[in-house]
């Protein structure tokens, strides 16, 4: 019975509307009995889904606004009102269909992300080339897509070229282009070439998927306003009965009663937090931002200093190596061969970047190195070829008493100072050479935190692993307002405690992977989410598909005007129930026009929640492009 009567919520509610009318149009015609007739049967078929709800909340200990009105019906029944009685179960009713109605439209970019993913594969096995639903699609499966085609699953090119949108992933709607070698994620779309790609992650494991998931979870999660609300709702409804009450017991006048206590249903103050809620989390998914919930959207409205890491945060994180300087008798193919076969086992960028450097010099690397020693921060040190190899900075070579001579250090130096780290690589014991590695600073880095320290944070500090050299270049090419070099991750962990205990409300930005420990810390944990996806997703408050700074801000002024329009749709709620209650003590509001403007007040909050839907940050002034600044990862 109740699933029956919700599923047909809908027609009850305009079967509701026509009996109004057709009372309407008997009262002009003359026929009194039968339009009373028709009211009280409107009053029932519009107040029984009414009533049910309320049944269901208060077998739950709940007391809810439906419970209100119903009390409110019964009453105005009970003493003829049936004009009131029909328009007050119709209006709230029809309200209740417009909020549902204007809810999914919040919605919309779950709906979107929803309807943008793949449903079949084109793979093959055996040879044979085969469509298959994307569920059947397994990691290792081989999978072929052409122009126009989206991507099923997470994997990696090994064959093609092609030109990706990647909008349902990153926000960003200019197509990238993709080679042998690169990841793909699911929904992406191709725009033109052919590609084959390994699937590595398939079904709910699928980047994607995950995006969804988080999406769905944050839309459920409720801010410190909501739950307030909820609460208040729970204590404001029984406290409303007593006082209609105490009306009558005052007045004697018991339609007075009944009017006071429909006045008073808080359901614009109700809705108007959780749809501001659902409203700015939906437009960060659409511009690549996942907010993790309207808890993280109030927490991050309040930051006031973010700290930020260098590499693959403030800077690109594609480092490359820019000289190779030799001081021993080592050639300097045979030192980068030696140093490669190591930092092979490395997940760390910057030994990724010397191992591909020795790849893009077509050297042979297919020696495992054995009794690998990993230094936290440091560097690693192991055995290849029966000797000895450590790499590093300076504190690995001080702390395995690797002697480094003037000449070497001073060559380090000036390398750190034109913005190169200096990676240090001893062969037994001894210095062999210097691989000086840099990146660059991000495009839209100037601008973005232009933008942010306008939207009133007023600390930026830079905390990093690299050397001192290279950072101060960084910070000062960017006006940071400080930073510090040489960092291991639990020096980034007490800096980040010591400016929460300085009364600081504390941001973090990293790749999420090496800066996990201080994002968790941190008031406001975000990361840059192409560099280590599952990582950041489940470290993070807030993680940037795109890896753009301009996502940070955006989602930074975001939060700012999600929370500004909770509080603007809690003051006009709570002053339009001040006014109306005021003007059912007046005698100057009666019971339909009360529910009327009660109504129109809860469709006003919910548009004003879907202006954020629309929300952008405003585009920056045009800027002095910023001049290319080499910096170590």
């Amino acid at each position: 019975m109740f699933a029956l009567v919700h599923k047909n919520k809908k027609t009850i509610t305009f079967v509701a509307g026509f009996l109004l009318i057709l009372a309407l149009v008997l009262h002009l015609t003359g026929y009194t009995d039968m339009r009373q007739t028709v009211l009280i049967f409107a009053t029932v078929i519009a107040g029984i889904p009414i009533a049910i709800k309320s049944f269901q909340a208060l077998k739950m200990k709940a007391f809810s606004i439906e419970m209100l009105v119903t009390i409110a019906v019964i009453g105005a029944l009970v003493i003829g009102e049936y004009v009131e009685s029909a328009v007050v179960t119709f209006l709230f009713l029809f309200g209740d269909y417009l909020e549902v109605h204007t809810l999914e439209k919040t919605r919309s970019s779950l709906k979107k992300l929803v309807d943008m993913a793949p449903q079949e594969a084109t793979v093959i096995r055996e040879g044979i080339e085969a469509t298959v639903p994307v569920e059947e699609v397994i990691e290792g499966d081989q999978v072929i897509i052409r122009t126009g085609g989206k991507v099923p699953v997470d994997g990696k090119i090994i064959s093609g070229h092609a030109s990706l949108n990647e909008a349902a992933i990153t926000g960003e709607s200019i197509p990238a282009s993709k080679k042998q070698g690169d990841k793909v994620f699911s929904s992406a779309v191709i725009d033109s070439g052919y590609i084959e790609i390994i699937a590595e992650k398939v079904g709910d494991d699928t980047t994607f998927a995950k995006i969804i998931e988080l999406v769905e979870e944050a839309q459920e999660s409720k801010s410190k306003t909501e739950k307030f609300l909820n609460k208040f709702a729970n204590v404001y409804t029984p406290a409303v009965v007593v006082l209609s009450i105490v009306v009558y017991v005052l007045t004697r006048d018991f339609h007075l009663a009944i009017t006071f206590l429909v006045i008073a249903c808080p359901g614009a103050l109700i809705i108007g937090a959780p749809v501001s809620s659902v409203a700015g989390i939906g437009n960060g998914a659409k511009n690549g931002v996942l907010i993790k919930g309207g808890e993280v959207m109030d927490r991050f409205s309040k930051v006031d200093t973010v700290v930020f890491d260098k590499t693959g945060t403030l800077t690109k994180g594609k480092p490359e190596v820019t000289a190779i300087k030799v001081f021993d008798l080592y050639k300097e193919q045979e030192l980068l061969r030696l140093v490669a076969q190591v930092e092979m086992v490395s997940e760390h960028h910057l030994g990724k970047t010397i191992v591909k450097e020795a790849e893009l010099q077509k050297i042979a690397l297919n020696r495992q190195p054995q009794a690998v020693r990993v230094i936290k921060g440091n560097g690693l040190a192991a055995i290849v070829d029966e000797r000895q190899i450590v790499i590093g900075n300076r504190k690995l070579m001080n702390a395995e008493k690797i002697n480094i001579s003037k000449e070497i250090e001073a060559y380090a130096v000036k390398r750190e100072k034109a913005g190169n780290t200096a990676v240090f690589a001893a062969v037994d014991g001894a210095v062999a050479g210097i691989f000086s590695i840099a990146d660059q600073i991000r495009e839209d880095a100037v601008p973005a935190l232009a933008q942010m320290r306008s939207n009133g944070i007023q600390k930026m500090v830079m905390l990093t692993g690299d050397n001192q050299h290279t950072a101060e270049l960084v910070a000062i090419a960017l006006g940071l307002d400080e930073f510090h070099a040489e960092l291991l991750p639990e020096d980034k962990v007490a800096f980040v405690k010591q400016l929460k205990q300085q009364g600081h409300v504390v941001a973090m930005a990293g790749d999420g992977v090496n800066d996990a420990p201080a994002i968790a810390t941190a008031d406001i944990g975000l990361a840059m989410g192409e560099g280590g996806t599952d990582i950041s997703m489940e470290t993070a408050d807030v993680v940037l598909m795109a890896d753009k700074l301009m996502q940070f801000s955006h989602a930074y002024s975001l939060s700012k005007a999600t929370i500004r329009n909770m509080k603007q749709n809690t003051f006009f709620a709570v002053g339009i129930v001040a006014v109306l209650l005021g003007g059912v003590l007046m005698g100057s509001i009666h019971l339909a026009s009360g529910m009327f403007i009660h109504e129109a007040s809860v469709l006003i909050v919910i548009l004003n929640a879907m202006r954020l839907l629309g929300f952008n940050r405003q585009n920056m002034k045009t800027q002095k492009p910023l001049e290319p600044v080499n910096a170590e990862i």
